[in-house]
């Protein structure tokens, strides 16, 4: 059976899910929906679009990235790095923030220049990685939680 305590621990936790379990949401919006859009924005505004789309999404991005990777630390540590589900969960979560430094840094520069199509065909294809891992990385905070019996 599973119980709740409310204390530091839990709130940790909560705050680890609740902002990975947003970011999946917006992951899977971005793949299926505003990635593709660019296909569709008019060649003559886009680098003022590329140039908004950077502005905006690193608003709503950035700041569930970052309680992400600070959580999951705090999560490895109180775990001593021991629990399963929690240290594989970070280390996808490290796979991402790479990822998402090396090349879609990189590739949302080159779109500032302008529309190319292979670019946005590239990035839509390599997106479905970090897709598939934020998906994988909430499967495995739920497994945490029906695994160890909620033992924060």
């Amino acid at each position: 059976m599973i119980s709740l305590t409310i204390n530091s621990q839990t709130i940790i936790f909560l705050a680890h899910l609740i902002s990975t379990s947003i970011m999946v949401g917006v992951i899977w919006v971005i793949q299926l929906v505003h990635y593709p859009s660019f296909h569709f924005i008019d060649k003559d505004i886009y680098s003022a679009f590329q140039k908004f789309h950077m502005n905006k999404i690193s608003l709503i991005v950035l700041p569930l990235m970052i309680v992400e990777i600070i959580t999951g630390v705090i999560l490895l540590n109180l775990h001593n790095f021991k629990n399963a589900f929690i240290l594989i969960s970070f280390i996808i979560l490290i796979i991402i923030w790479a990822i998402t430094g090396v090349f879609f840094s990189s590739v949302h520069s080159k779109l500032i220049i302008g529309y190319q199509e292979l670019i946005v065909n590239q990035l839509v294809a390599i997106n479905w990685i970090r897709t598939l891992l934020w998906t994988l990385r909430l499967v495995f905070l739920f497994c945490f939680i029906y695994y160890t019996d909620n033992k924060f």
